[in-house]
């Protein structure tokens, strides 16, 4: 019991960057699978650049869309807002930085499987040797059917031996090009954080307050919306069968939710700890949490946006 109990607090310390984790390991899965079972070069000057380029972007591009979908940041925004305007809906600067934290986060899972691809080397060698560009440049001073059977390097079925050595060259290429977008993703990821972590409004620890904060919030609105929710469909069930009027129970109205399911701004005059900190604060002294002067968007405060009711586990 204790070895499960120590698990499920590394879990709800850790569950973003084990969350991280596991979503490269997979798409690092995925793509191997993907590059040996399902990936088959045409080895035909028409097709292998198309073919080659489509299994290496096109599985990326799902994986990003995919990534914005999965964020509970991404329905915070959008939600309502067709329909009305609303402070969730941003405006301006500020959801311009929203959408640009959403990328970066949803742009992970792509990027894996971009720099995996390449490491491997199967997708890129398919689309190079099927480009007339590179093939001009790997073909200088090689035999004069180089162009023509280049093309067939992916197969192994280049007649002349020179013509068929390129595929290292295409394995090497593939694979610095790899190294090149693991190393740069590394630094750029690096100073973000540097940067991030040096405009925090708050300091390490209070950080760390705040995020067991949410934890716990997140816990109990589940616990208590479940139960408010029980009730509510038990008596409206009782008063279906029993034909008698239902008793008065005080749930909170559509404006009320939207207010809370708004995207955080920090105040730094104000400095609460999620929108429904902010709700039930503000609503004593001006009964609305519209945005005011001092209010912003903090990146390292993202967090905030990303609690969700679904991911937290039940009491």
């Amino acid at each position: 019991m204790e070895k499960f109990r120590a698990v499920l607090d590394l879990h709800l310390k850790h569950h973003s960057a084990l969350g991280y984790g596991l979503v490269t390991l997979l798409t690092a899965g995925g793509e191997r699978i993907f590059s040996t079972v399902v990936f088959q070069c045409p080895c035909s000057a028409a097709w292998n650049l198309p073919y080659g380029l489509v299994f290496l972007l096109v599985p990326a591009l799902a994986l990003f869309l995919l990534g914005y979908v999965l964020s509970a940041r991404t329905w915070r925004l959008i939600t309502g807002c067709g329909c009305r305007a609303r402070a969730s809906c941003g405006s301006g600067l500020r959801g311009s930085l929203v959408c640009a934290q959403l990328s970066a986060a949803a742009a992970l899972a792509p990027l894996t499987w971009v720099a995996v691809a390449l490491l491997g080397g199967a997708f890129y060698e398919c689309a190079a040797s099927g480009s007339a560009v590179l093939a001009q440049r790997l073909c200088l001073d090689r035999d004069h059917n180089c162009a023509a059977e280049l093309p067939l390097v992916p197969c192994h079925e280049a007649k002349a031996s020179d013509v068929q050595d390129l595929l290292k060259d295409l394995k090497s290429q593939s694979q610095v090009l790899g190294w090149i977008l693991i190393a740069a993703v590394i630094i750029v990821l690096l100073i973000f954080t540097c940067v991030s972590r040096c405009l925090s409004p708050v300091s390490f620890l209070q950080l760390k307050f705040w995020k067991i904060y949410l934890e716990q919030e997140q816990q109990i609105l589940k616990s208590k919306a479940t139960e408010h929710a029980t009730e509510l469909a038990k008596e409206n069930v009782k008063c279906f069968f029993e034909g008698s009027h239902p008793k008065e129970c005080n749930t909170p109205s559509v404006k009320e939710w939207q207010q809370i399911s708004s995207l955080y701004t920090f105040n730094q005059k104000d400095p609460y700890y999620s929108m429904l900190h902010k709700y039930v604060n503000r609503k004593e002294k001006t009964h609305s949490i519209r945005s005011t002067e001092g209010d912003t968007v903090i990146p390292v405060l993202g967090f905030v946006d990303s609690s969700s009711i679904n991911s937290t586990p039940g009491l």
